[in-house]
């Protein structure tokens, strides 16, 4: 009875080890994607693209609600903005739209880095859309950029997380919500061109996320897909980092049909990220293609394909895991054209 008492301690004590050691066990990025879910993305979206929102259009009340929903976001998770304690919003005053809108803002969050905290890797995405049509309709702009914006604060999330498992990442990344795309590039252009918090020449790359939640007509019938717009046109290094995490995690259909440098939709200099190509910033354009609810009121949050969008998310945070945490920023070996 003594044996078999002290066998049956014995036992105990191994499993209380191994319970023990598993819940120690250090987590790796797969951990940390799987806090990006389809339900949490559906959930904010529904709400960013509601009327409530008013289309959300540059300088008007529902803009303004925009940005107060993304800032408490940032808030509710504790994640800092690089400006000041507090601070989220980058003012841009009225005379520099031109006369296009009121005043705006851009609204900035972020994760230090733990080794490398001036090294920059920039996750964009616009804020705005167009607002409501002459006859009254709400332009709600889901996937224009709705989706491209609940993205980011998914990943964001993602990254607080491991930062609170002492993982954070080796370089700092910048959450930076941009408005007035819709009527020229305005917030980006002003954040390069004006008031860039972190210096342009330690910004690693810009990973702009611009309408990926839908499918287009090309990829009706097959698996799921995102066009990539840029990753070679400064940085061979770049578009070898975003092939190698596809290929390695989610393993998504690259299209890279719309980075032709004769391509006639000229998508490349349509987006945030052209401000920081043009200054000779690495950039990738994330892109689900058009559709026929492009800048119409039926641009709507049921029409998102939120398991693709999910899978999307999880490329561009590995992506952006892999560009913060390497030995050497990615090298520029092209010049901006």
């Amino acid at each position: 009875m003594r044996k078999l008492g002290f066998l049956i301690y014995i036992s105990i004590l191994m499993v209380s080890c191994s319970s023990s050691h598993n819940k120690n066990a250090k987590k790796d990025v797969t951990d940390y994607a799987k806090t990006i879910t389809v339900n949490e993305l559906k959930d904010m979206l529904y709400t960013y693209a509601s009327d409530e929102f008013e289309g959300r259009n540059t300088g008007e009340p529902g803009q303004k609600k925009a940005v107060e929903f993304i800032k408490k976001h940032y808030q509710d998770n504790k994640i800092p903005s690089p400006i000041a304690e507090g601070d989220y919003y980058q003012e841009i005053p009225e005379a520099y739209f031109n006369g296009k809108a009121k005043a705006s803002e851009n609204v900035l969050a972020y994760i230090k880095g733990s080794e490398k905290p001036d090294e920059v890797i920039v996750i964009s995405a616009h804020l705005d859309h167009i607002g409501i049509s002459s006859n009254g309709e709400i332009n709600n702009g889901a996937d224009d950029d709705g989706s491209g914006t609940v993205a980011i604060l998914e990943i964001a999330e993602a990254f607080k997380t491991a930062e609170k498992d002492g993982n954070g990442p080796k370089r700092s990344v910048l959450f930076l919500h941009v408005t007035g795309e819709e009527i020229g590039l305005f917030g980006s252009r002003y954040y390069t061109d004006v008031d860039p918090v972190f210096p342009l020449e330690n910004t690693v790359a810009n990973l702009n996320l611009d309408m990926i939640g839908r499918v287009d007509e090309k990829h009706e019938n097959g698996d799921n897909y995102l066009y990539l717009i840029g990753s070679d046109r400064l940085s061979k290094e770049l578009h070898e980092v975003s092939e190698a995490a596809n290929k390695k995690y989610v393993n998504l259909d690259l299209d890279y049909s719309y980075n032709d440098i004769n391509d006639p939709n000229r998508f490349y200099y349509r987006s945030d990220h052209y401000n920081f190509a043009k200054n000779n910033v690495p950039v990738i354009f994330y892109f689900n293609g058009t559709h026929d609810d492009y800048h119409r009121p039926s641009d709507t949050p049921d029409k998102i394909n939120y398991e693709f969008l999910e899978t999307r998310t999880k490329l561009i945070f590995y992506t952006a895991w892999e560009l913060a945490n390497r030995d050497e920023r990615v090298k520029v070996d092209l010049k901006s054209t």
